[in-house]
C-alpha cells in the first residue's frame, strides 16, 4: 500500500509538471514572450489579449525588452536555457531576426514573431517560424483613403484654393516596415484618387505622443499656413500632434485640421468622438493576441498547424494576416 502510494504521488507530480513544461506533450506549455517595449500602446493591448486568451492554452512568461534589441537577446538566451516550448518575440529591431531564429532553431524551440515581419530571407531559415501580424501596406492605403474622402467632400479643406493637397507626415521608427510602407501607401492613396499632393513637412516621431506633439508644433512654427492634413503612422503621434494643433487654436470654431492615425486604440476612439481625429485603422490587437497565442501552444506541442487547429488563414506556410478596418467617428462606437 505505501509502496503503491508513493508511485501515485511520484506519478502526479510528475503529471503536473508536464503541464507546464512545454516540449513534452503537456496541454499548457510554457511560452516565452518578449515584447519589445511594455509602453508602446498598441502592444498594451496585445498583452491584454494574451492575458485574456491564453488560460488553459498556454503558460506565458512576457517579458519587457526596453526597447534594447541586446536586452531581448539575453531575454530569449533565458528562455532557452529554461526549456519553455516555444517563443513569441515581438523584436526590438527586425534585422535581429535571424539571430533570433538560429538560436531558436539549434535548441528546438519554435518560435512565432509578432507585429515586426522578420525579412523574408530569415523566415526560410526553418519551417517552426511564423509571422503574425497585418500588411503595413493596407494600413497606409485605409488612412490615405480617409483623407482623400474628406478632401472631396469638404472644399474648404484646400485652404489655399489650388488643388493640391499639402501634408505633414509623422513617422514611426526609421527602417521600421510599418512606417516605410504606412508612409508611401497612404500618399499613394490619396494619389489614386485623383487629387494631386505636395509634402510640406515630415519628421520621424518614433511612435511616441510627445515626441509627435514636439515636431508638429516644430511644422507649425515653419509652415503652418501651409499644412492641410496630417498623416501619422499610429494613433500616438496623431494624438500629439492633435495636442499642439490645439495648442495652436485648431478644433476651435471654425479652425480644424484633419489628421489620420493607425491602431485604433481607446484614447484615439475618444479623440474620434469629440471631432479632433478625422480618423483611424484598426490594427487588431486582439485577434494578433489571440493567434499568437494559439500558434505557440500548437507548436510547443509539436500538433498540426493548419486553418482548423489555429482558426485563422495561413499563407505561404508561416503568416497569419489580421486585416484592418476603417475607424473614423461614424463607426467607431463598434470597435470599443
Amino acid at each position: 500500500m505505501t509502496i503503491a502510494l508513493l508511485a501515485t504521488m511520484i506519478v502526479g507530480c510528475s503529471s503536473d509538471g508536464n503541464s507546464v513544461s512545454g516540449r513534452d506533450g503537456g496541454s499548457t506549455p510554457k511560452v516565452g514572450v518578449a515584447i519589445y517595449k511594455f509602453g508602446d500602446t498598441f502592444m498594451k493591448g496585445v498583452r491584454k489579449s494574451f492575458e485574456k486568451n491564453s488560460e488553459g492554452i498556454a503558460k506565458l512568461d512576457i517579458v519587457d525588452s526596453e526597447n534594447s534589441q541586446p536586452k531581448q537577446n539575453d531575454q530569449i538566451d533565458v528562455f532557452i536555457s529554461k526549456k519553455v516550448g516555444a517563443l513569441i518575440i515581438n523584436p526590438v529591431d527586425r534585422t535581429a531576426a535571424g539571430v533570433i531564429i538560429d538560436k531558436a532553431k539549434a535548441s528546438g524551440t519554435p518560435v512565432v514573431f509578432l507585429n515586426r515581419e522578420p525579412h523574408a530571407e530569415d523566415m526560410k531559415k526553418w519551417d517552426k517560424v511564423y509571422y503574425v501580424g497585418a500588411k503595413a501596406e493596407q494600413s497606409g492605403t485605409f488612412s490615405g483613403e480617409i483623407i482623400a474622402q474628406y478632401w472631396k467632400t469638404h472644399p474648404e479643406a484646400d485652404k489655399n484654393g489650388d488643388g493640391v493637397l499639402q501634408y505633414a507626415m509623422l513617422k514611426g521608427e526609421p527602417g521600421h516596415q510599418d512606417a516605410e510602407l504606412r508612409t508611401r501607401y497612404s500618399i499613394q492613396a490619396v494619389e489614386d484618387a485623383g487629387i494631386r499632393v505636395e509634402k510640406v513637412q515630415e519628421d520621424t516621431a518614433m511612435w511616441e505622443r510627445d515626441k509627435a506633439k514636439e515636431k508638429m508644433a516644430s511644422f507649425l512654427a515653419a509652415k503652418g499656413d501651409k499644412i492641410e492634413a496630417v498623416f501619422a503612422n499610429n494613433d500616438d503621434m496623431a494624438l500629439g500632434a492633435i495636442e499642439a494643433l490645439e495648442d495652436a487654436g485648431y478644433f476651435s470654431g471654425d479652425k480644424y485640421m484633419p489628421v489620420v492615425g493607425v491602431d485604433a486604440t481607446a484614447p484615439a476612439l475618444k479623440a474620434l468622438e469629440q471631432g479632433t481625429m478625422l480618423g483611424t485603422v484598426l490594427n487588431h490587437a486582439e485577434n494578433q493576441g489571440i493567434a499568437a497565442v494559439k500558434l505557440a501552444s500548437l507548436l510547443a506541442k509539436g500538433a498540426e498547424i493548419n486553418k482548423d487547429t489555429v482558426g485563422f488563414e495561413i499563407s505561404d506556410q508561416q503568416y497569419i494576416w489580421i486585416p484592418y478596418q476603417k475607424v473614423t467617428k461614424e463607426n467607431a462606437a463598434n470597435f470599443k
